[in-house]
């Protein structure tokens, strides 16, 4: 398969280009830091230079794929939530979708005359804060900030199905990757002897291994019954509590000092809601096209993130 990665230098898009060599794809990397592609892999794949905000040259490198990986964002816990970040993380991922789009649907086919495909990062966030109740693909979207972004950044994406593109919506959970995200932050208060849970400790969390996620990114683009939106989360969500004591046992560190939820609002600001509260999501989508968990279980994942 000739595949096409935006944001394949960065955490997930690094393991999945690797995932995909491995396998014996062609694969073209769309990035604005070349030198860090270059440093990586060397000729392994191609790289293309260019930021996915921003019509370009970049956009004929569509031309010949058989289907693209879209993984841009900026991070959700980058900075402070200004209003001028707000807008940043709203950009970053409506235009960059908006443009890959524009670019697939001038050549919506590949040399085989079959759709292309279109893997597109959305979050988990997209469901909003809903407390104990189970979410599957098929539930609806929330009212907070980061849902309404979640709305759009797909409403773009979807944009590309009415020119026959097979368009997956990928909505990602928190990512075990001790290289970074969620995980790599969670990981100094443990070793400080200070870690524990956040604010009620009542609230889901829904993670994924890096592997996993990887997985499901891979059976997204072969599997032709894929379509529309994918839980990107492991099958065995939990509370955060009992998460903060699976990650303390893996550190072989105590859980006992709970950050309260005031405080993380004072030192992180509004992001602090994303921490907080969460939600209980269930990958139903992909078990039905039948993707096989390698790490299910917490603790069996946190122990090999973090080995």
């Amino acid at each position: 398969m000739r595949t096409f990665i935006a944001g394949g230098t960065g955490l997930v898009g690094s393991r999945l280009v690797v995932r995909l060599l491995e396998r014996n794809d062609q694969v073209t990397v769309l990035t604005r830091r070349p030198e860090v592609a270059r440093q990586k892999w060397g000729q392994s794949c191609a790289v293309v230079t260019g930021d996915p905000m921003q019509p370009g040259p970049w956009m004929d490198g569509l031309a010949d794929c058989d289907g693209v990986v879209n993984l841009v964002g900026e991070g959700v816990f980058n900075r402070r939530w200004s209003a001028s970040f707000k807008e940043l993380l709203r950009t970053s991922r409506v235009l960059s979708t908006r443009n890959i789009v524009v670019a697939l649907s001038k050549n919506p086919h590949n040399a085989a005359g079959q759709p292309k495909i279109l893997v597109n990062a959305s979050a988990i966030g997209y469901y909003g804060p809903t407390g104990d109740e189970e979410l599957t693909e098929d539930s609806p979207a929330g009212s907070d900030m980061l849902a309404r972004l979640c709305v759009e950044w797909e409403q773009e994406a979807q944009a590309g199905a009415t020119s026959g593109l097979r368009v997956v919506l990928l909505r990602v959970g928190v990512v075990l990757d001790r290289e970074g995200g969620a995980l790599k932050k969670m990981i100094l208060p443990f070793k400080l002897f200070m870690g524990g849970k956040t604010g009620s400790g009542k609230q889901w969390v829904s993670w994924i291994h890096h592997e996993d996620l990887v997985g499901m990114i891979v059976l997204a683009l072969d599997e032709a019954r894929a379509r529309g939106p994918m839980n990107g989360t492991a099958p065995n969500p939990l509370p955060n509590r009992d998460f903060a004591r699976a990650l303390g046992r893996a550190l072989h560190r105590p859980s006992i000092m709970p950050a309260p939820a005031f405080a993380l609002r004072v030192v992180l600001g509004q992001v602090a809601g994303v921490i907080t509260k969460g939600q209980r999501v269930l990958p139903r989508k992909a078990l039905e096209w039948g993707y096989v968990f390698k790490f299910p279980d917490i603790d069996v994942a946190l122990n090999d993130a973090l080995s």
